[in-house]
């Protein structure tokens, strides 16, 4: 038996456990350098599996970076571009001052997400959750083929169950409801309330179940933080507000301030590709199935006066369209970057990008909330304040209460409106859609609604004395903001 106390002795028991210790960094960073992620990302994985090889492994196998593949759905996006080619010269001559900027962006757009140029024939921007669930009931109650509804955050409370009894009503009559909600996002959402609405004949799916055992990976890490209703095909909605009482003013006093958009039009369209794909992903059907009624899903619309395009972003697409076409707006710029968000986490490159507008004279001025509802997240967000004051940026923090809302304005003919904040997750983990407005209607109603909201904002004051306490606890966030 002495080769057995050989083996246990502390000498050789300290070499097995390094030994073991180094094949286990070698093979997980391997597995972690293949994802081929940002390379801050990367590195912090990589330092916290090495820190902590049992923790840091589990936690990597349900949050880290995957892979994902799905197919989109040919048919809907063929049928549709063969009528937009027609229509694309035209468009361009209407946007504003044939701006060659303008015209990149697009073709940026187009090129990385997919989503050729479009119209919209009306949009109405609204504010606060009270004018976009007026807004909501009114298209469902005028609809009369289909109802298709994709949301992040739907809740089982008082603003959740009166959409859910009117969605009840139309399905009755007759109409097709198709709801889509995230599972992890929407997980309150259980059979006893769902089952008026199944028995009335709507159909209902989750996204990325987050059941351990459902898939080989999980994707609990992967959400669908979409936010998008099309009635009819003809009218459609999309922007920051979840179905819950906490985005609802009328139910909350201290509801989040948010903003969402009314669109009808072609763009519309797109929105509905969109809700068709990621509804197909979910119920894991074949890419070419597609429902009997796809003429009535994809009406045929003529131009609007409104040049539009929808974004999408996710880990299925590993050109990064929303990322990118905020980096390409906020590079064009020449007067003005104003943006809200949330969550602000910005990578390397959109800091880099704001600043420099700055620098070169740009009006840059950030609205973000003096509290958001991650503690981690605001902490991330400050540690960036003082950099950017430096640079002449102007931040500003929303007091009233929690804001919410995602938009960008440049110039007077570039805004953004939508589902992503300007943060890593959104950018790289999310799947997210906005849209990309060219020309004057939807910039000019988003800057008012920014210079409205600055109203209930303090301008940041440049600090660099602040406790040391503080400054740790906003470094530590910063750094591992990649993993947030």
């Amino acid at each position: 038996m002495d080769w057995i106390a050989s083996l246990l002795s502390q000498e050789n028991v300290k070499l097995w456990l390094s030994a073991g210790w180094t094949l286990y960094v070698i093979v997980v960073g391997i597995w972690i350098l293949l994802q081929r992620s940002q390379p801050v990302a990367t590195l912090s994985w990589l330092l916290s599996m090495a820190a902590l090889p049992v923790v840091g492994l589990v936690i990597y196998y349900f949050l880290g970076p995957q892979r994902m593949k799905r197919q989109r759905i040919k048919r809907l996006r063929s049928r549709k571009r063969s009528k937009v080619r027609a229509s694309i010269q035209r468009l361009r001559k209407r946007m504003p001052h044939g701006d060659a900027r303008l015209h990149q962006v697009a073709q940026l757009v187009a090129a990385t997400s997919d989503f050729p140029l479009s119209t919209a024939s009306g949009m109405q921007l609204l504010v606060g959750g009270a004018a976009t669930f007026d807004a909501i009931t009114r298209a469902v109650t005028a609809a009369r083929h289909h109802v298709h509804l994709e949301y992040y955050i739907y809740e089982p409370d008082q603003t959740g169950t009166a959409l859910r009894d009117l969605l009840i009503d139309k399905a009755r009559q007759g109409v097709q409801v198709r709801l889509l909600v995230d599972a992890l996002g929407s997980k309150k959402l259980g059979r006893k309330f769902l089952k008026p609405l199944l028995d009335a004949g709507a159909e209902v799916a989750r996204f990325h179940d987050s059941k351990v055992g459902r898939r080989l990976r999980p994707v609990v890490n992967f959400r669908t933080h979409r936010k998008i209703l099309v009635c009819d095909g003809q009218v459609g909605f999309t922007g920051g507000v979840n179905v819950t009482d906490e985005e609802n003013e009328r139910i909350l006093a201290n509801a989040y301030h948010d903003v969402h958009l009314r669109v009808e039009g072609a763009v519309v369209n797109w929105l509905q590709t969109v809700f068709m794909e990621d509804w197909a992903y979910a119920l894991e059907k074949k890419p070419g199935q597609l429902p009997a009624d796809i003429e009535e899903l994809l009406p045929e619309q003529d131009d609007g006066d409104i040049p539009m395009q929808v974004i999408t972003s996710g880990p299925d697409n590993s050109l990064q369209a929303i990322y990118r076409a905020h980096l390409a707006a906020i590079h064009a710029a020449e007067q003005r970057v104003w943006l809200t968000t949330p969550y602000f986490v910005p990578t390397e490159a959109a800091l880099a990008a704001l600043t420099n507008a700055s620098l070169r004279g740009v009006d840059v001025q950030i609205l973000v909330p003096k509290k958001s509802d991650s503690i981690f997240v605001t902490a991330a967000a400050r540690s960036y304040f003082d950099e950017l004051i430096r640079c002449g940026v102007r931040v500003h923090e929303f007091q009233a209460s929690m804001l919410h809302s995602k938009t960008l304005v440049v110039d007077d003919n570039i805004a953004i409106i939508g589902t992503a904040n300007f943060d890593y997750r959104s950018f790289f983990l999310n799947y997210e859609v906005c849209l990309i407005g060219y020309g004057p209607q939807l910039n000019g109603e988003l800057a008012r609604q920014f210079e409205q909201d600055l109203g209930s904002a303090q301008m940041v004051q440049y600090k660099s004395e602040k406790r040391f306490s503080r400054r740790l606890f906003d470094s530590v966030a910063r750094l591992t903001s990649p993993l947030l």
